[in-house]
């Protein structure tokens, strides 16, 4: 019964866990322009690089909906998002420190509509 088993569990394919999406809808505030937007997160992406996190747009080409973009940061897993999310939230309590500085320019540039994770599969 165990080879039985054994050999199931080998010549069955396995769902893998990959990357973990970090998805947010995000409307740009007037005076900001996707120009402006994409050198935040540039930025970021320099401070974030550390952490296992890398950010990127989506500009819609064709939707019903052409006013808002996409922030997409992908992690290798839940766990290390988790850890950079933790680093990030807890450094707002500095405003000196490189989150709060990025995060002020942030939301002087964004207005978040809507916010989601996901695990990706292969």
């Amino acid at each position: 019964m165990k080879k039985l088993l054994a050999l199931l569990l080998l010549t069955c394919p396995l769902a893998a866990a990959a990357d973990n999406l970090d998805v947010i809808e995000i409307k740009l505030r007037d005076g900001c322009d996707l120009a402006k937007y994409l050198t935040v997160v540039a930025d970021f992406n320099v401070w974030a690089k550390d952490y296992g996190y890398r950010a990127e747009v989506l500009s819609p080409i064709q939707r019903m909906n052409l006013e808002t973009i996409y922030w997409v940061g992908r992690s290798k897993d839940t766990e290390t998002f988790g850890h950079a999310w933790d680093t990030w939230r807890d450094a707002q309590s500095d405003p000196d420190s490189v989150p709060a500085k990025l995060w002020a320019r942030m939301s002087a540039c964004e207005i978040n509509i809507n916010r989601a994770g996901y695990d990706t599969y292969k």
